[in-house]
């Protein structure tokens, strides 16, 4: 059975193949720049004695149908199919499903009108999702579709933990609730530590905390999700790379009145200026903890800052979860940053928390144990594979 996993933005299509039988990965490639002057396209892949492939093409992409056009001659040219109509299904990453889409779901007509009808709510990502998903349609209609949504796996929280204390037809009418972001990843790694601990994964309590440009926790029991940062939008919650997280919304009020900001002003200030950005003007952790090294006071700041929200974050999601079995690390920054791994976890003791720092100290590359011999609850750096899980999800499906 393969299956064809694809994430489309705006401007941009990610493809992975599997083969899931074995669960292995046949191919992943990029087309980039779509729409723009500088458009690439390209396939890794690796050929019948082991190397490693890399195929480029650097032409004129206009639109997505071009765009997924040249995915389909890279990977036949790659030999790892003849054509689409071989694959068994393609599972489709959607940011947004609202109320109504909380689980993997094959294509139809009124699932395609439903993630149309959310686009205010993802107004960046859905219309891309949507365009993948009828140029495949179109390229191999006989081949099912399978939609897998990132808020899916919050889709279990309790209605005390997703409503806002905002009039209440405003959730009746509007659907303005928290829902959640990072969803596949965050399930992806809570089944992985089920494994790793000899658990099922009804029976996991875990903090989940997917940690990158964009970042969000999740509070976990008994497998499923009771609680997470992110909101109505991926701008609520932890601070991120150029993202606020949590802020006083009346600051708004005050800056519409006092610097005379409009609301696209605002809109771009929270979601591009800030966060780490928007402290020290450099929104890439690496770059960051490199300045902070060189003695800049606002790049510690800002890593101060961001450490501190996590630990926030972990104490509450420790009272709601109970007895913890382990935290999780993951995401470029939870699998690759030693520092930070170290930051969010000191003087957490109270909590069971006691990380190592030589098992602490080195990159991800499979699962690592990184608490100490005496911590209560397990500090775990998983490697996330949201790809692999929606081309998990969509098997399941398609079976």
């Amino acid at each position: 059975m393969k299956i064809l996993v694809l994430n489309s933005g705006s401007s941009s299509i990610k493809f992975q193949l599997f083969e899931m039988d074995t669960t292995k990965s046949l191919a992943s490639g990029l087309v980039e720049q779509i729409g723009g002057l500088d458009s690439l396209a390209k396939i890794k892949f690796n050929d019948n004695e082991d190397n490693v492939v890399v195929i480029e093409k650097k032409v004129p992409i206009e639109n997505h149908l071009i765009g997924l056009e040249i995915m389909n001659t890279l990977l036949i040219e790659s030999k790892i199919i003849k054509n689409l109509n071989e694959l068994s299904a393609i599972g489709h990453r959607i940011v947004h499903g609202g109320r109504n889409l909380s689980k993997p779901t094959l294509v139809n007509n009124e699932v395609l009108s439903e993630i149309e009808r959310l686009i205010p709510m993802a107004p960046l990502h859905n219309p891309a999702h949507l365009d993948g998903i009828k140029v495949m349609q179109q390229l191999c209609p006989s081949v099912a579709q399978v939609v897998v949504f990132d808020t899916a796996f919050h889709s279990t929280m309790p209605k005390e933990a997703y409503m806002y204390a905002i009039p209440y037809e405003l959730y009746e009418k509007e659907g303005i609730r928290k829902y959640g972001f990072h969803g596949t990843s965050h399930h992806f790694v809570a089944k992985e530590a089920a494994k790793f601990l000899g658990k099922s994964i009804d029976e996991l309590n875990a903090i989940t905390l997917h940690l990158g440009n964009g970042a969000s926790m999740a509070a976990v029991k008994n497998g499923k999700c009771i609680d997470t940062s992110m909101g109505f939008t991926p701008l609520a919650g932890l601070m991120m790379g150029t993202r606020s997280g949590n802020l006083d919304p009346a600051i708004l009020f005050f800056l519409e009145r006092k610097l005379h900001l409009t609301i696209d002003d605002l809109r771009i200030m929270l979601n591009k200026e800030s966060g780490l950005k928007g402290i020290c003007g450099n929104n890439d952790m690496r770059e960051v903890g490199k300045m902070a090294e060189r003695g800049d006071e606002k790049a510690q700041l800002a890593l101060d800052m961001f450490a501190y929200r996590i630990k926030k974050y972990l104490g509450a999601y420790s009272a709601v979860v109970g007895k913890l079995d382990c935290i999780i690390f993951t995401g470029g920054i939870g699998e690759n940053d030693i520092k930070t791994r170290v930051r969010c976890c000191s003087g957490l003791e109270n909590l069971g928390l006691s990380i190592d720092l030589v098992k602490n100290n080195k990159m991800a590359t499979e699962i690592l144990s990184v608490g100490s011999d005496d911590s209560k609850v397990k500090i775990l750096v998983i490697p996330t594979n949201e790809e692999l899980e929606i081309a998990l999800q969509t098997a399941e499906i398609v079976r």
